[in-house]
C-alpha cells in the first residue's frame, strides 16, 4: 500500500492538459477549425498564437476576436501574420516574420486547406494542383521551415508538436458524383501518410507529429458540400451520436495533442466524426 500511495503522490496530473506559456502557429487560422483551435490554445494557457491565412483582413478580424477573449492568461496575445501557405517563398517569409517576436515555436497546427468539387470527366487539372499544393506540399514545407524553431526548446521530456488537419475523406471514400472531391480525398490520404513519415523522422529531434481526421463540422469551407448532401440536420441524423462537430470538439482534441497528456502519441491519426466513418460500412 505504501508503494502505491507513493506512486500516486508522484504523479503530476494537475496541469496535464495545460499549454501554459506555449507558442503556437496556426495556418488557416482565420476561420473555421483553425480559429476554434486558436481559441482553445489561448484558453488553455498559450502565451502567443500566430494566426496566418492568405487574406490579411480575415487574419486581423480573427486576431481581434481572439484578443478579446476574457479568459486568456495575463499577457497572452494572438498575432496576425498573413501568408499564402501554398507558396514555399511565403512560408519562408512567415517563418521570418514569426521569428521577429519569438525565438521558438512549441506547436505548429498545419490546418490550411482547400477543396474542389467536380465530376470525374471534367475534373480540371489546375484544381487538382491547387488542392495538392495547399493540402500536402504546404504541410511538408511548413514543417521543414518551422523545424528549427520547433527544435529550439524541444526535448524528450518536453517535445514540440506538429498537428496536421487531414479528413475522414482520406481514410475512406469521399464525395463522388457531380461534386466529386477526388483531389481533396487524395490530398488527405497523402497528408495522413506524410504525418506518419514526419513522426518517425522528427521524433528523435523532439518533435511529435500527429494527424486529425474530422468529419463534417459546420464551417464555411464545408457548408456548400453539406447543403448538397441534404443539409446539417440530415447529415447529423446519419452520425451515430446524432450531431455534427462542435468548436469544442476540434479545439479539445488539438489542445490534448499539444499537451503533456499526449507526450507518447506520435504518428497517430485520430478521427473526430462521432463514428460516422465506421457507420458507413454497416450492414
Amino acid at each position: 500500500m505504501g508503494s502505491a500511495r507513493a506512486d500516486v503522490e508522484l504523479q503530476d496530473f494537475g496541469n496535464i492538459f495545460s499549454l501554459e506559456g506555449k507558442v503556437a502557429v496556426v495556418t488557416g487560422g482565420s476561420r473555421g477549425l483553425g480559429l476554434h483551435v486558436a481559441s482553445g490554445f489561448l484558453q488553455a494557457g498559450a502565451s502567443k498564437v500566430y494566426i496566418t491565412s492568405r487574406k490579411a483582413k480575415a487574419c486581423e478580424e480573427a486576431v481581434a476576436a481572439l484578443n478579446a477573449l476574457p479568459n486568456k492568461r495575463p499577457g497572452a496575445i494572438a498575432i496576425s501574420v498573413p501568408a499564402d501557405a501554398s507558396k514555399v517563398s511565403e512560408i519562408e517569409r512567415l517563418v521570418a516574420e514569426v521569428s521577429k517576436t519569438t525565438d521558438h515555436v512549441d506547436i505548429l497546427f498545419a490546418n490550411a486547406g482547400a477543396s474542389w468539387g467536380a465530376p470525374f470527366d471534367t475534373h480540371p487539372d489546375n484544381a487538382f494542383s491547387k488542392v495538392m499544393d495547399l493540402n500536402v506540399k504546404s504541410v511538408f514545407y511548413s514543417a521543414q521551415k518551422f523545424a528549427p524553431l520547433l527544435e529550439k526548446r524541444a526535448s524528450v521530456k518536453n517535445p514540440s508538436r506538429i498537428i496536421i488537419t487531414a479528413s475522414v475523406a482520406g481514410l475512406g471514400v469521399g464525395t463522388l458524383g457531380e461534386n466529386a472531391t477526388f483531389s481533396y480525398s487524395a490530398s488527405k490520404a497523402a497528408v495522413i501518410h506524410l504525418a506518419k513519415n514526419l513522426a518517425v523522422d522528427l521524433g528523435p529531434r523532439g518533435i511529435l507529429t500527429n494527424a486529425i481526421a474530422p468529419g463534417f463540422y459546420p464551417t464555411k469551407m464545408a457548408s456548400g458540400l453539406m447543403e448538397l448532401q441534404g443539409g446539417q440536420a440530415a447529415l447529423a441524423a446519419e452520425v451515430p451520436n446524432k450531431r455534427l462537430g462542435l468548436p469544442e470538439d476540434i479545439a479539445g482534441l488539438v489542445v490534448f495533442l499539444s499537451s503533456r497528456a499526449s507526450s507518447h502519441i506520435n504518428g497517430a491519426v485520430i478521427t473526430t466524426d462521432g463514428g460516422s466513418l465506421l457507420s458507413r460500412g454497416k450492414l
